[in-house]
């Protein structure tokens, strides 16, 4: 925030009615108040042209743009505040309440639209998020505080893709992980009551394939096998349910032994 205000701060405008302009919106006592050195600096060299005292005025609704963008760029040193916490992007000017409502209507006049609300007796005016703040900040000059800024929005882009992708990856593990354990369960038990060589023989086989590699995904263990992932899968439902529910198997086999003539199928 310190080299944001220095940097506009230290823009010098070429034109006499936009350091009028710039006076206005830093107020006539700015250069007593407790800003940053480089607005105070600033707020002096203005005063300098100012009859000692007076209030500066500034008509707005007559201004051109450029006399509008250096009174806004002022007001912020003045009365101006960046947050970039906890992901959020927003800019505040905190001001009288009476001016806050005035003051978003004249940044929408400069197509820099704004919210206020009050807070704690005081008129606060938000821009929120990155777009309407870039905006400003180039058209102010703040050249290198766009920069850092973007800079800081794509790491911040970048590590909460990072942490999304590492999530997601943790999450597909640990799902193969537990699947895995179930199936090792179901494969132990029908191996205990013997089950187990009664199956089909290509069903024992993606079961064999999964003791041999419990971490193997279902796509891995079909690659090795020559079967679809889709069999792979219905295999171990298929164990699991026999596992769960014994007699399940005496139907089965019984439903088997009406069609003989039908082939397990196990290819892709």
């Amino acid at each position: 925030m310190a080299a944001l205000r220095a940097e506009l701060a230290a823009v010098e405008p070429a034109r006499a009615c936009c350091r009028a302009a710039e006076r206005a919106g830093l107020g006539v006592s700015a250069q007593d108040r407790q800003l940053a050195p480089a607005v105070a600096r600033l707020a002096r060299r203005l005063a300098r042209t100012d009859t000692p005292g007076s209030a500066p005025t500034f008509a707005w609704a007559t201004a051109p743009e450029h006399c509008r963008l250096a009174y806004v760029r002022a007001l912020f040193l003045a009365r101006g505040s960046l947050s970039l916490a906890r992901g959020h992007t927003h800019l505040e000017f905190t001001v009288p309440v009476s001016e806050a409502g005035s003051l978003a209507v004249r940044l929408a006049d400069i197509r820099l639209p704004a919210t206020w609300r009050i807070r704690r007796g005081r008129g606060v005016v938000t821009w929120k998020g990155s777009e309407t703040l870039m905006t400003f900040l180039r058209r102010a000059g703040g050249s290198a505080a766009v920069l850092e800024l973007e800079a800081r929005l794509v790491t911040r882009a970048l590590r909460g893709d990072l942490n999304r992708a590492l999530n997601a990856e943790g999450a597909n593990v640990a799902r193969s992980v537990a699947a895995s354990r179930r199936q090792l369960a179901s494969i132990a038990a029908l191996e205990r009551t013997g089950a187990l060589q009664r199956v089909p023989p290509t069903v024992r086989r993606v079961a064999e394939a999964r003791r041999e590699a419990p971490e193997a995904t279902l796509g891995e263990l079909a690659a090795t096998l020559g079967l679809s992932r889709s069999f792979v899968q219905r295999a171990f439902q298929r164990l699991g349910s026999l596992a769960v529910r014994p007699a399940a198997y005496a139907d089965e086999e019984q439903q088997r032994a009406r069609r003989p003539d039908v082939p397990e199928v196990a290819a892709r």
